[in-house]
């Protein structure tokens, strides 16, 4: 395993981002694939054993139970300075608005259900889940200030935003000598490349690190034609995400197992070794051990550039999703 900087901070990450959403007490929350928490503990345990020392989760997975699994995984496996967590924290509810919750007191409230949920004093990153389009800017970046200023967070990061929201954000963290974000958790793989437009250069000129979710596709990227899997039959979210595109998508698919075949490596490494030109560290779901061995080989893959130029070529604009409209309605039902 190879580590790295965590953009502008002092945490030392594995390339490879262990994503958690696929932990959790699947009766309790909004999917129906994940592992419970002996099968969790027992993947946890080979991705440290493998180098992976970076996990990601949310309060929102499974109603807090993936938190709980992943959090007690780590603790009886790791010493606490041996890996980095990084949990999230989704917008006010329309009950907390109507109550008048502020957002620096919600961010408290979910932090520290988080931290109790992880049994942890504190996490590494602290993310912003989606913006929140009804609430002051200026009340999150607060509220995330003070979870750093009390030791419950050593660093913040956002997910699912624009690029101008990132700007903003941190240029009024910067003015005001608020906590600034760290790192940009967007959707981005290969057959998904909108971050290209604008948030990938302005995260690298402002090193941000980058640690896309939805690294392969819900398995789009991982599976030969025919292949399938319990996440790609029930997945719903994820055929949302792709259905409308997958003629385009796949051919760029193809050429993923053509370049796979030829060099005797398996999809997963492909694909992970293209994003892991562009990214830090991407976040990468694994529900079997193979999973975790496949995006840790990926690590050691390098593609030349021609590789690199083929598997790009095809590539068709897609629509946004997994951003926030301006309405602030979600653009799909379930959270990432």
């Amino acid at each position: 395993m190879k580590y790295v900087t965590l953009g502008n901070s002092q945490l030392k990450v594995s390339r490879i981002c262990m994503g958690c959403m696929g932990f959790g007490n699947a009766a309790t929350g909004q999917h129906s694939w994940t592992l419970d928490e002996e099968q969790t503990r027992e993947i946890i345990k080979h991705a440290l054993e493998m180098g992976i020392n970076f996990y990601d989760t949310a309060i929102a997975y499974q109603n807090g139970t993936s938190e709980q699994f992943v959090g007690k995984a780590l603790r009886d496996f790791a010493k606490r300075d041996d890996y980095v967590i990084a949990t999230k924290f989704t917008p006010r509810t329309q009950q907390e608005i109507d109550e008048n919750v502020s957002g620096q007191q919600h961010i408290a409230n979910y932090l520290d259900q988080s931290l109790k949920n992880l049994g942890m004093d504190y996490v590494d990153l602290y993310i912003y889940h989606m913006w929140d389009y009804h609430t002051p800017m200026e009340e999150i970046m607060e509220g995330l200030h003070n979870a750093v200023k009390a030791g419950k967070a050593r660093y913040i990061g956002i997910s699912n935003c624009f690029a101008w929201q990132l700007a903003k954000a941190n240029f009024y963290a910067r003015e005001n000598n608020l906590t600034e974000f760290v790192s940009l958790q967007g959707h981005y793989n290969l057959i998904f490349r909108e971050e290209e437009r604008e948030m990938s250069p302005f995260c690298k000129d402002q090193n941000i690190a980058m640690t896309p979710y939805s690294a392969l596709a819900g398995g789009r990227l991982s599976k030969r034609q025919g292949e399938t899997s319990k996440r790609l039959a029930e997945d719903s979210y994820a055929k949302f995400k792709y259905d409308a595109t997958a003629e385009a998508d796949g051919k760029i698919i193809r050429r993923v197992e053509e370049l796979a075949d030829k060099r005797g490596v398996s999809m997963t490494e492909i694909s992970l070794a293209w994003l892991l030109t562009k990214v830090t560290a991407p976040v990468v779901g694994a529900t079997k051990f193979s999973h975790v061995d496949g995006a840790v080989k990926a690590v050691e893959l390098q593609l030349t550039q021609e590789e690199i130029d083929y598997l790009e070529e095809l590539y068709v604009p897609h629509a946004l999703v997994g951003v926030m409209a301006q309405n602030g309605k979600q653009k799909a039902g379930n959270v990432v």
